[in-house]
């Protein structure tokens, strides 16, 4: 009992970290380089920003309003303290955009769509990884993907596609391109904060040297390895032994290149992964 408790409070703890950095990091992002230049984003800060652009309303109040919505949503979808996190985080931001002193950084164009769009999704990232958000367009693509046959990713592009749009009419195109340019720099920014270099693939490998590539894996690579059973179906029947692993994308050409020297006929097929628990992924050391 004394550890369930002790983890939770460390748990905690470090979520609360994660999403004050990433507060820090996102009022930065908007302070220092989208704000003072009139720049927009994608998702829900990009609606606020292009709304602020052309009503000259405060950012800071259109942050809360607009993510009003989504953080109900958030509610209904997953959970009261997903909700909670995330209204305190968007509040939070809300403050600092009023109250914190960041000053521009620069005035060159390129900088500022690749910094802003760097610091500010390196913010929303860091406050997924802390369990909340502060940009509630995924809440909305996740409700939306359980109700149709788009995915996550597909909705989000095709909200920002219709953002762009309105900042290409009632601004301008350049404004516009440089938005797309922020966006795709904010959104690969979250991908790397949230997968980082042990973002995972699984691989599964039919061969007819199945026990030089599982014994390579599991002492060389020192990964897990799970082996179905199964029968050939193309040409002469045989029983095959079909191998499965998980590696991060660092390690995948590694493997890759060895399964050739073993094998070069054998049969690859990747699958990228967004999450894993439990299962032996990475056995340890033994030294």
């Amino acid at each position: 009992m004394h550890t369930h408790f002790k983890n939770r409070n460390i748990r905690f703890t470090k979520d609360i970290f994660l999403i004050t950095c990433g507060i820090i990091s996102a009022c930065f992002g908007l302070k220092s380089f989208l704000m003072p230049n009139g720049f927009i984003d994608g998702g829900v800060t990009g609606i606020s920003l292009l709304t602020s652009t052309l009503t000259g309303l405060k950012l800071s109040y259109l942050i809360v309003i607009i993510n009003i919505p989504f953080v109900i949503l958030g509610y209904k979808q997953i959970g009261k303290g997903f909700a909670i996190k995330t209204s305190i985080a968007i509040t939070v931001l809300a403050v600092m955009l009023v109250t914190v002193p960041f000053e521009p950084i620069t005035h060159d164009k390129l900088l500022i769509a690749f910094f802003g769009g760097l610091f500010l999704g390196g913010g929303i990232g860091l406050a997924m990884r802390g369990g909340c958000v502060i940009d509630g367009t995924e809440v909305l693509a996740l409700y939306i993907s359980r109700n149709s046959m788009l995915t996550v990713g597909n909705i989000i592009l095709i909200l920002n596609i219709v953002i762009f749009a309105f900042a290409a009419y009632f601004l301008n195109i350049e404004t516009a391109m440089y938005a797309i340019l922020t966006y795709l720099s904010a959104s690969n920014t979250i991908d790397f904060v949230v997968n980082g270099l042990e973002q995972y693939t699984g691989v599964t490998i039919i061969s007819d040297k199945s026990e030089e590539i599982k014994s390579y894996i599991i002492d060389n690579m020192k990964r897990g390895v799970t082996i179905y059973k199964g029968e050939g179906g193309y040409g002469i029947k045989k029983d095959i032994d079909i191998l499965y692993t998980v590696v991060t994308k660092l390690e995948m050409s590694k493997l890759q290149g060895e399964i050739r020297q073993i094998d070069p006929d054998a049969f690859v097929v990747q699958q990228q992964i967004a999450d894993i628990k439990g299962g032996v992924v990475k056995r340890p050391s033994l030294h």
